[in-house]
């Protein structure tokens, strides 16, 4: 229910000083502040589980409420995230515990999924379970696992984003790609990274495969195929891409275009896992709306 909130105010300030002061009443309605939305952490002793701990507890309308993982249990997940004071919130390796505890506060909760394509499915049902949504950040995630869990939210009603990046700037740049892909027949991806553990990366395998589903065919004259120096063909529609490879190097996206006479290059860097948090806020704000499985935050940009 809203609050009514009245005061006073004088209207005749210059009349006579024997005159009697007149008086006007002002009323506004107040609408209730809204709960907090509690988050709870699901892989948060990992560097972006960490980053995202800082940027929930920084965030208006969210609380941290759980810290999930398999390392560090037992401390207090605000002091390994390297804050000031603790938070009193210690990292656990339970994570039906944890929604228990949350689901009886009868208060909205979102859990941040960072942990592994193997576990995703059962921890979305069980968040589910206690009526609480999912927003899915897990590389190599495969086909039938998001089509088994867009069943399961749309029998359940229930929404879950997945998120292939949380990078704003990276979904910029294949939005851009696509829209460049209708004036240009050639075209070769360049990425850079600072360990091997993870080649194509996702990043370059979204990109080949937006560009391959808009029925052209790219670099139709390199006859160079089987040349592994020429880098890995990604689909049957001639994009490649090049992985470069070196300790110390920024997280890099490059996507070359060619047409007659011109080069048309797009470029995305990633120097710190900072630079998903706005995303990652964002598909907390999201997800909440949500009664069904969405895939990939550029739905929401």
């Amino acid at each position: 229910m809203a609050a009514l909130s009245c005061r006073l105010y004088p209207t005749n300030y210059k009349a006579s000083p024997f005159a009697k002061p007149k008086f006007s009443i002002s009323c506004s309605a107040s609408q209730p502040s809204q709960p907090n939305v509690k988050v709870i952490i699901n892989g948060a002793a990992k560097e972006i589980g960490r980053a995202a701990v800082l940027a929930v507890t920084r965030a208006r309308g969210m609380e941290l409420a759980g810290a999930v993982d398999t390392r560090f249990l037992g401390q207090d997940i605000g002091q390994l995230c390297g804050m000031e004071e603790p938070l009193e919130i210690p990292v656990i390796n339970d994570l039906v515990m944890v929604l228990g505890s949350i689901s009886q506060s009868k208060a909205t909760g979102i859990v941040l999924d960072f942990t592994d394509p193997s576990t995703v499915y059962d921890n979305v049902k069980q968040a589910t379970a206690f009526g609480m949504k999912s927003v899915v950040y897990v590389p190599r995630i495969k086909p039938e696992t998001i089509n088994a869990l867009a069943a399961f939210c749309e029998k359940a009603t229930t929404g879950c984003l997945v998120v292939p990046t949380l990078s704003i700037g990276s979904i910029l740049l294949q939005q851009a790609a696509i829209q460049a892909a209708f004036h240009y027949n050639n075209v070769e991806i360049v990425e850079s990274r600072e360990n091997a553990s993870d080649l194509p990366s996702p990043d370059a395998i979204q990109i080949a495969n937006n560009l391959s589903n808009l029925g052209q065919m790219y670099n139709k004259e390199d006859i160079s195929t089987e040349v592994l120096a020429r880098g890995q063909v990604l689909g049957e529609d001639g994009v490649r891409v090049h992985s470069l490879v070196l300790p110390g190097l920024p997280a890099s996206t490059t996507v070359h275009f060619s047409g007659p006479g011109e080069i048309y290059t797009l470029k995305h860097d990633i120097t710190d896992v900072q630079s998903l948090m706005p995303g990652l806020i964002l598909a907390i704000r999201k997800v909440v709306r949500l009664k069904n499985l969405v895939y990939g935050l550029e739905k929401f940009l």
